[in-house]
């Protein structure tokens, strides 16, 4: 069976080094002490190559679509984001050219400057081949509902191709009001990988979806990770508490979500989300994913292997709905080691 796996991360220390500290430490990404465990891969991170593949063969992952990881392009403003997210994406696409049935791609954008956000989506999708882009939450505390987006949304509709809306570090008052107080690296935690990133980007989503974002843009396409942010236990109560003041939109808030929103399982490899996720978004809507190098691929392909569907679901989940929603090539990924049977 092919498995490919779609919130994988890489980064490039020698951009990254660019960015000044001050951006970084305003932006609120941890640094140093404040570096948590679970954060900290900078050795897996790098690697586009050989220490990749291997971890990929060893856990029977057949292809990865890559993005990268932040701080990144929207902490740059003007020429300096735009040339960050060039490079990012050129130095993506050579890897993707030297590993093409391993490797895919999502775009990194500056979105500190929309229009050229747009433009590198359009390059990076027609010239370099990319499934995509991949988005790392609010940039300067705006959502993609922001008038500002519009270009970045129609052209992602035009392309008809997803935009991957992965969390980021949370904007400097809601750190403030919801996550100090508390050891340093518990902070960081706690906003993010620990609750506040998946709360963020399903409030990502649920601004898009309460502007009327989705209703002007019936092809845009979403991407969220972590087994839905929480938004499968909460399909239901969206419509029972937004019913009677939403008339404006086109259709019910949980609709609209199932119309344009798939999920993957990345980094949570445990069967009562996943079992909430298929009860509301169902086999065809989930993607798997690992969220590498934050999330071990061995632990991840033993949770694909486990999960409680029929096998034409387990396909769907594995592949087939990433091919379809990515309109990968039928053939990628064949020629990569296949992993033994589950036991």
């Amino acid at each position: 069976m092919r498995v490919v796996a779609l919130e994988e991360h890489f980064n490039l220390p020698e951009l990254i080094s660019r960015i000044p500290s001050s951006a970084i430490a305003e932006h609120g990404w941890p640094t140093g002490d404040r570096m948590p465990a679970t954060m900290s891969r900078p050795d897996e991170l790098r690697d586009l190559a050989g220490g990749r593949l291997k971890a990929m063969d060893a856990a029977g992952i057949t292809m990865q679509v890559l993005s990268h990881s932040g701080p990144g392009a929207d902490l740059l403003d003007g020429r300096e984001g735009i040339a960050f997210a060039l490079e990012a994406n050129d130095r993506l696409a050579r890897a993707v050219a030297e590993h093409p049935t391993r490797f895919g791609g999502f775009a990194h954008l500056p979105l500190r400057t929309p229009e050229a956000a747009a433009d590198e989506l359009e390059r990076a999708v027609t010239e370099l081949g990319f499934v995509g882009a991949l988005l790392n939450g609010t940039t300067r505390g705006r959502f993609l509902d922001d008038p500002s987006y519009e270009p970045l949304l129609t052209r992602a509709e035009r392309l008809d191709v997803p935009l991957y809306l992965h969390p980021g570090i949370p904007p400097e008052p809601v750190r403030k009001a919801y996550y100090q107080g508390l050891p340093p690296k518990v902070e960081v935690i706690f906003g993010a990988p620990g609750w506040g990133w998946h709360a963020e980007t399903a409030v990502h989503v649920l601004r898009l979806v309460l502007t009327g974002a989705f209703d002007r843009h019936r092809g845009l396409r979403v991407i969220v990770g972590h087994m839905g942010e929480m938004m499968p236990v909460m399909l239901a109560r969206f419509d029972e508490v937004f019913s009677k003041d939403t008339g404006y939109l086109e259709r019910s808030v949980s609709q609209t979500i199932l119309d344009h929103v798939v999920i993957t399982t990345s980094g949570f490899f445990s069967t009562a989300p996943f079992v909430a996720a298929l009860m509301t978004f169902g086999a065809s809507r989930i993607l798997f994913s690992v969220d590498y190098p934050y999330a071990r691929n061995d632990v991840g392909r033993a949770f694909l292997d486990r999960l409680p569907v029929p096998p034409d679901d387990l396909v769907k989940i594995a592949h087939r709905n990433a091919d379809r929603i990515l309109k990968l090539p039928l053939d990628a990924g064949l020629s990569a080691p296949l992993h033994p049977p589950a036991e």
